[in-house]
This record gives C-alpha cells, structure tokens and sequence, in this order.
C-alpha cells in the first residue's frame, strides 16, 4: 500500500507522513528531503543552480521510484501532483489525500518556517498573497482528483487514519 500526501507548500505533507506512518506501521518516504540527499543541495539551491524545468524532472524520477515501495506514506512537494503525468502515477500507484490550507493559513505558516520555498524567496507580502491566491488556484484541479481532501490544520495521524478507514481507503 502507497498513500501520497499531496498539497500546497507548507501545508504539513512531509511532518503528517512521517507521523501517519509511525501510527499504521509503515515506512515514510519524502519526495523532497529525498531529492536535496541524492543531489547534496537544497531545493532552493538546486533551483538556483539549475532551474524550475530541471528539478520537475528530478521530482518526477523520485515520485517514480516510489512505485518500487510497499507499506509506505509518500510526502510529496507542493507541485509534485500538478501535472497530468504525475497525478495520473499517483492515483494508478497508491491513495492519493489532499491536504487543504487557505491562502491565509499558508501565509501564517510561512512567517513561522524555517526555510523558504524556492519560487516563494524575495516577495513583498502583497506578492506573496497573489502569488500564493494565482498558484493554489492553478493547482487545485490537481489536488482535488484525490479521492480524500482533508483541511490540514490541528490534523492528528490518528485523525487522518480515522478519516482513511471511514472512506473506505485503509482496511486496518
């Protein structure tokens, strides 16, 4: 079994993962922090060495290797699922659960992040609100073919298992 964790940047993906699999007994795997260990940069450097189109690719090799996982909660980047290939994988390869934020609650989670998003780094807070309103508006059509959509703050794994096996999405 593959759930994916699909969403916004900053919406708790990589921090739910990792605590949705320790609850169920199965292994967590960050689409990420998997991606700055094989390359030995950060994202924000690997888009400043190279560019957006670069890492895309790269994201899509690692989101493929998790087809060789089993027992796994894959937490995906925030555009990882925004392409018709990769959400097409995802879907085909696991459970897919959107994990909801308004624009505001990215904003506020933000301002309390250790590190910065690549495409986020250098904008006045008006641009980021735009920018954040015009990205998650082109990127809900993605997020939204997951079979579960659940609003992300105060989420518990337990709560998030809860929610799997009332859907019909986790038999244990």
């Amino acid at each position: 079994m593959r759930i994916y964790l699909i969403g916004y940047s900053y919406a708790g993906k990589s921090t739910m993962a990792r605590l949705l699999a320790a609850h169920l007994g199965m292994d967590s795997f960050d689409t990420d922090l998997a991606i700055e260990q094989k390359y030995h940069t950060s994202i924000p450097m690997f888009f400043k060495r190279y560019d957006e189109k670069a890492f895309r690719i790269v994201e899509r090799q690692m989101l493929q290797h998790t087809a060789t996982m089993d027992n796994v909660v894959v937490a995906t980047g925030g555009g990882t699922a925004c392409s018709d290939e990769n959400i097409r994988f995802i879907l085909e390869h696991g459970t897919a659960i959107h994990m909801e934020m308004t624009v505001d609650d990215i904003l506020q989670r933000m301002s309390h992040a250790h590190k910065s998003r690549p495409t986020l780094i250098g904008k006045s807070d008006a641009e980021l609100r735009q920018f954040i309103t015009t990205q998650l508006t082109a990127r809900l059509p993605y997020y939204q073919q997951a079979p579960l959509s659940i609003s992300a703050l105060n989420l518990t794994p337990e709560a998030l298992a809860n929610l799997l096996r009332e859907a019909g999405l986790l038999s244990r």
